[in-house]
């Protein structure tokens, strides 16, 4: 009962990380990317691959994160310079990265378990060390986003054409939220493949309508008042999102069922917002 318990907070944090790979283009950017739906198996692939290749867990941990991060910005480039609506952009490079996911490991998965992780081996110092990393990560996060930086990064977000007329290089701000955003994919993915020991090439699948639920749990729980609700909405969301899981899995339902499952919820949520706030956007 208690590892089991371990094991879904585990979860609930890594998969809070690619929650904040979701809520920093959509809160913060007002970029609606998708294309962590590729981004995140590319670092799982590509930091895979680096151990693989005998690279320790530090220098595949970087790979990841470089990877997905330029991958993401090249959805920025492509929705700017083409004029493409993000969510296609998304889509776009989604797709791509899909071969280039198969290219990288040369096979669609494979087995890590003898290679050296960074991660502890026990679930309990692994449940502490994800749990510190990711309330340092976040407590980053939040603090940027109260610097000069971060304040025209928001501007941004919040109205692209003002943020113009006050000389805020919109771009330039975008692009570097979407390199953010992709570096929070990697690492959720690096993390997932430490403790799975396994890497898939179709490990992303679902992972966009995952960190939506986390996200939006997480407003549900907290509200979007505050700069810190925001940034502590996805963490918190997640471990809920989890602990649901594992109650109704443990209640019979097939696991197989959980996509459907998190739809759902997605549903239930958004018309609850819909029935208390029935002018203003829904997400």
């Amino acid at each position: 009962m208690i590892n089991t318990l371990l094991i879904s907070i585990q979860q609930g944090l890594i998969v809070s990380l690619s929650a904040y790979a979701v809520m920093i283009p959509f809160r913060i950017l007002n970029f609606h990317d998708i294309s962590v739906e590729g981004t995140y198996p590319l670092a799982g692939t590509v930091y895979g691959a680096a151990l693989i290749s005998g690279q320790s867990p530090m220098i595949a941990l970087l790979a990841a994160l470089l990877a997905a991060g330029l991958a993401s910005v090249l959805t920025g480039i492509i929705q700017n310079f083409l004029s493409i609506p993000s969510l296609l952009a998304g889509i776009i490079v989604s797709t791509m990265l899909y071969s280039i996911n198969l290219r990288v490991l040369g096979v669609p998965n494979k087995a890590l378990f003898d290679l050296p992780l960074l991660l502890p081996s026990t679930v309990g110092m692994r449940v502490c060390a994800l749990g510190l990393l990711i309330c340092i990560i976040t407590i980053i996060l939040y603090l940027f986003l109260h610097t000069h930086a971060g304040l025209r990064m928001r501007a941004v977000g919040f109205n692209q054409a003002c943020a113009q007329r006050l000389n805020i290089p919109v771009t330039l701000y975008t692009l570097a939220g979407l390199f953010i955003a992709g570096c929070y994919a990697g690492l959720s993915a690096s993390l997932m493949v430490q403790t799975q020991q396994y890497v898939d090439i179709g490990m992303g699948f679902g992972i966009v309508i995952n960190g939506l639920s986390a996200v939006m749990i997480g407003e549900a729980l907290l509200g979007t008042q505050s700069l810190f609700y925001i940034c502590a909405g996805p963490l918190a969301g997640a471990l809920v999102y989890q602990q649901i899981q594992r109650v109704v899995m443990q209640c019979g339902l097939a696991p197989s069922d959980l996509k459907l499952f998190t739809g759902i919820i997605i549903l239930c949520i958004l018309g609850y917002r819909k029935m208390i706030s029935p002018k203003n956007k829904i997400f």
